[in-house]
């Protein structure tokens, strides 16, 4: 039974007639107690369910590689990478395309980096030339020293403008470097071949350093990352084989156990599995929720079990969780938070690995309306 975020409480009812004459004032009020009621609220007993069926993990699809691929060199947008259409025309490439390694997605204005290539150019010219000279006078000065012809500051002089020279020209050409690789940045390539996941930018958009033009994920193999207790991590090793079924497929996908966390997630408590599955007709996509089953791992016959209505977070650890019991069979019945620990969910059903015993009864309707301590009405 669903009830509304309104409270049904009695209010304060004041009336005054007053009248007012020459002589007399005659005051009237009258006003009801508020009477509180009690919020309705459906129950059920923990009780053991029965299994005894292979235990299967949600598995999430990721992509072997993906990236986002952000500019480096910023400026406006020039151009786009053109396909064609489904109607024939061209247009910018997008989501669902797939390009080969190397292909330029997208291009900044490139005119203010050819400028810099070219006046990076001319200094290197310069350098050069200064260069020559300084070597020229260097020569000649080391060999008259030689010959006795010139002094040793002479020669001191001739060889420390070589040296700067040199430092010049080395300077130049790093400046030269620096512009080719900026000017060749301003192109956005694909790193791999891959598909087109996401296109945030159009001709015309001013883009900076880092700022993300395309993301571009790998599916030629593909990643089932799941999380397992550590009641079961001793049952998966590296390289193992392992199935990986989809609601959209009928047959499995074999693949190999390719990464196990060696640390438990803090909040979840479980360890997350990577199973790498080759997807060369690329079936499989990014996003899709796959099944697997650890073989030899069969559940119990029976195990403790709440529906998961049942479950709140606890009132004071937000990041557990807790039920709200009900003490007694009496009506009104207070109810009262118990932090619980949670195991597998199956179907509309949880595990319950602490905190409750079979019989106890717990709110499963109404529990997020209610507050603990609280006293509710239980209905059938």
């Amino acid at each position: 039974m669903i009830r509304t975020n309104h409270h049904y409480r009695n209010a304060f009812y004041g009336i005054a007639l007053i009248a007012l004459n020459a002589s007399t004032q005659v005051g009237c009020s009258h006003a009801t107690s508020e009477e509180r009621v009690l919020t309705p609220v459906r129950t059920a007993q923990v009780q053991n369910i029965s299994t005894g069926s292979e235990t299967r993990y949600s598995a999430n699809i990721v992509p072997n590689a993906q990236v986002d691929l952000a500019f480096k060199s910023g400026g406006y947008v020039e151009s786009i990478r053109q396909v064609h259409g489904t109607d024939g025309r061209m247009r910018n490439v997008d989501t669902g395309d797939r390009v080969a390694r190397g292909t330029v997605l997208a291009v900044v204005r490139q005119k203010d980096y050819t400028d810099q290539r070219e006046q990076a150019r001319a200094q290197l010219a310069r350098a050069q030339a200064d260069y020559d000279h300084a070597k020229l006078n260097f020569d000649r000065t080391s060999v008259l020293y030689t010959n006795r012809a010139a002094t040793k500051p002479e020669f001191d002089s001739a060889k420390a403008q070589q040296e700067s020279a040199i430092a010049a020209l080395n300077n130049a050409q790093a400046v030269l470097n620096e512009s080719q690789t900026a000017l060749d940045d301003s192109s956005l390539r694909a790193p791999f071949d891959g598909w087109i996941l996401k296109r945030s930018v159009d001709v015309g958009s001013l883009v900076g350093p880092s700022v993300a033009g395309f993301t571009i994920a790998d599916t030629r193999s593909v990643r089932a990352v799941f999380g397992v207790p550590d009641t079961a991590i001793g049952r998966i090793k590296l390289g193992q084989k392992q199935s990986v079924m989809t609601d959209s497929f009928p047959e499995p996908f074999a693949g190999r156990v390719s990464a196990i966390s060696q640390a438990a997630d803090p909040k979840s408590r479980v360890y997350s599995v990577e199973v790498t599955v080759l997807n060369p007709r690329n079936q499989l996509k990014a996003g899709m929720i796959a099944s697997l089953a650890l073989e030899g791992e069969i559940l119990p016959n029976s195990l403790l079990a709440v529906p998961l209505s049942a479950v709140i977070r606890d009132p004071q650890q937000p990041q557990s969780f807790a039920v709200l019991l009900a003490e007694g069979n009496g009506d009104p019945t207070t109810v009262r938070a118990r932090p619980v620990q949670l195991g597998d969910a199956y179907g509309n059903m949880i595990q319950v690995t602490g905190g409750l015993k079979a019989g106890d009864r717990v709110v499963t309707s109404g529990a997020t309306l209610v507050k603990n301590g609280e006293q509710v009405r239980v209905i059938q």
